[in-house]
């Protein structure tokens, strides 16, 4: 089953997933069951039936089960059930799910597949309201559907944990600002907050951090009023706003497209970031007025990027 062109129209605060599966054989623990999970079809690049691979005894990591040829890739293939903790049930046709991002192509085996939901940010519900067997940290959210829950996986966190280099670079920053220019930054993941966090005052910014884009949006209409209040510009407590574009409750591209809209927010410099931007994507970001997006391997770009927006606004 190949991809095809997503439908969604940018700033909707919508996302499609692709919805699978890992069924579990019973056992002296409790019966069979199928447990549920979704990751962002923006992600993937086909689902292909399973080459049937056996784990190498040479990997370093148990979840590795080799590698397969792939149009011009040859691309890892991981047991996404040994990672989680899982006994999978032996299936004939066991599925693969080929993803690509943070400009990796990889390859995911689990039980097989069911459909694509699209559903609203805000129907993305907290993993932390529901008792998990995994490391909350792989669990982004959790969409409800009639009799099951389907939790929606951080494959970037998967890989980063085999891959550390795959995290993002965060080594000194390449610019620092000459005065403590004001950032709003918003992303939902408590370790890419941290690291942001690091960065961002290396490079000599004074920074706020929410966890999503309706906790940045509340920010900002707090800043108008104070705005107003005061009878200062918008700038002397907002310079820029960076943002991850998948987060619950409103994504960084229906944020985009808010700041866009409000009259005094507009010129604000709005750099967007996620392992989802790639050449084909790109056009998503700019189709609601991003400024500059930016790859999560590239994050060690983010404070040059911002300080020359910041200074180019300036100067304008």
């Amino acid at each position: 089953m190949a991809k095809n062109e997503i439908l969604l129209e940018t700033g909707t605060n919508e996302l499609e997933i692709l919805e699978f599966y890992i069924d579990i054989p019973e056992s002296a623990d409790g019966p069979e069951a199928r447990c549920h999970f979704g990751v962002n079809v923006a992600k993937v690049m086909q689902v292909i039936e399973s080459p049937q691979l056996n784990h190498p005894e040479s990997a370093e990591h148990p979840c590795f089960m080799g590698t397969i040829p792939l149009r011009n890739h040859i691309l890892p293939v991981l047991d996404l059930a040994v990672w989680l903790g899982m006994e999978r049930k032996p299936n004939k046709y066991d599925i693969v799910i080929v993803t690509e991002f943070s400009q990796t192509v990889s390859g995911f085996q689990v039980s097989g597949v069911t459909e694509i939901h699209r559903v609203g940010w805000q129907q993305v519900l907290s993993p932390d309201k529901f008792m998990s067997s995994f490391d909350e940290s792989c669990i982004v959210g959790i969409v409800e559907r009639e009799d099951r829950f389907i939790q929606l996986l951080d494959l970037e966190s998967i890989l980063a944990d085999l891959d550390p280099t795959l995290g993002g670079d965060f080594a000194a920053p390449t610019m620092v600002a000459s005065e403590a220019y004001a950032a709003l930054v918003c992303d939902d993941s408590p370790t890419i907050r941290a690291m942001l966090e690091q960065i961002l005052e290396k490079s000599n910014f004074r920074h706020s951090i929410v966890h999503n884009g309706e906790e940045a949006r509340k920010a900002l209409q707090q800043v108008k009023m104070a705005s107003q209040q005061e009878g200062r510009p918008i700038t002397d407590y907002v310079e820029i706003v960076i943002s991850d574009i998948e987060m619950p409750l409103m994504d960084g591209f229906s944020l985009t497209k808010w700041i866009r809209e409000d009259r005094e927010l507009k010129k604000l410099p709005v750099i967007l970031y996620s392992s989802i931007i790639t050449k084909e994507l790109r056009h998503k970001g700019e189709s609601v007025g991003a400024d500059e997006q930016v790859s999560k391997p590239d994050l060690h770009l983010l404070p040059e990027k911002a300080i020359r927006l910041i200074e180019n606004r300036k100067n304008a």
